[in-house]
């Protein structure tokens, strides 16, 4: 960890918030400098203008890299703080946000309230889709950023100044959803060299478009890969198995709205996106012989006991629970079903 002379702190950046809330000119004055923490990356904020999700991706040569830079809230806005990061930038950026005030206002605001500007790298993005990003001047070359249409992508210590056009590029021409084009932006960054140190950790956070109340419901993607040789790929894994389980929960909600055919449709869903997934699997036939539909679940529980014969021994301990009917003929006859 680099400490460099002039840094902001948490303090410092607070008191910038509730200057902008009484609609006051922060002051930077009387603080004592903190020690910053340099974490180098390419990272890009969005919102999707369909439905409203907002979400940042980011990967750097830098261990748990989205614990620091990553920042979003459902019907607020999102945050990348990086270069000599301050995470308070995250935090009181949302707070600025959620309390009215745009983007570009809330990233001026607590630059003004920061001696330590220079070595930052921030960009934000509001609910209705106003950008603002900021690069310092004595960030570590190759460093820059480029605003769009509801995206920023910027980057520091690059191998050369390609990232950041390339992920603009990238990201705008990309089909998918939100996700998916942050996720081409983030390959298309690495493509072109990306940073000059390598690879090492990769995060990526999206939060619906309309806030339910339960925060933890509205993140739809919340991962991070925290130390690998191939972040990018190992994020995309993490990030179809989230898919299934997104479809596995919505199967889940289905037959607990009595709409089996909907439930089903998602269950399927999920086994095609992680056909060897056993848990996928077992969840989908257990849901079969809660719908009366005990036949089509048996090749089902068949190839579950195949990957695994712990599936069997768990299937009898599912009635008490409430989650298989209690009917001992019924459970011999799926726990006595050949692996297959």
């Amino acid at each position: 960890m680099k400490s460099l002379r002039g840094h902001a702190s948490v303090a410092q950046l607070a008191c910038a918030v509730i200057s902008l809330a009484a609609g006051a000119a922060p002051s930077a004055r009387n603080v004592d400098a903190v020690v910053g923490r340099p974490l180098h990356t390419f990272s890009i904020v969005a919102r999707d203008p369909t439905n409203g999700e907002l979400g940042v991706a980011v990967q750097s040569h830098w261990f748990s890299v989205g614990s620091m830079v990553s920042w979003a809230e459902s019907g607020v806005g999102a945050v990348a703080t990086q270069s000599f990061v301050d995470p308070s930038y995250g935090k009181l950026g949302l707070d600025l946000m959620r309390v009215g005030r745009s983007a570009p206002d809330a990233l001026a605001g607590l630059l003004a309230a920061d001696p330590g500007r220079e070595v930052r790298q921030v960009a934000m993005i509001d609910a209705q889709g106003r950008v603002a990003a900021h690069t310092g001047a004595k960030d570590i070359a190759a460093a820059g950023h480029h605003v769009g249409k509801d995206y920023s992508v910027q980057a520091n210590l690059m191998l050369n100044d390609k990232v950041w056009p390339a992920m603009s590029k990238a990201f705008e021409q990309s089909k998918g959803d939100l996700a998916e084009r942050m996720l081409a932006a983030l390959d298309a960054a690495q493509a072109v060299g990306g940073d000059i140190r390598g690879r090492q950790s990769a995060a990526l956070l999206v939060v619906s478009g309309k806030p339910s109340g339960r925060s933890w419901e509205d993140r739809l993607f919340d991962l991070r890969v925290e130390d690998h040789p191939d972040p990018l790929k190992e994020l995309r894994r993490l990030v179809k198995l989230q898919r299934a389980y997104n479809h596995m929960n919505a199967g889940d909600l289905a037959v607990e709205h009595k709409d089996a055919e909907r439930g089903l449709r998602e269950y399927a869903a999920a086994e095609a996106l992680v056909p060897d997934s056993a848990e996928m699997v077992f969840w989908h036939a257990v849901a079969l012989v809660n719908m009366n539909r005990l036949e089509e679940s048996l090749p089902l529980f068949r190839r579950v006991f195949a990957m695994d014969p712990n599936w069997r021994t768990l299937t009898p301990r599912l009635p008490k629970a409430g989650l298989l009917p209690d009917d001992p003929k019924l459970i011999d006859r799926i726990v006595k079903q050949p692996a297959k």
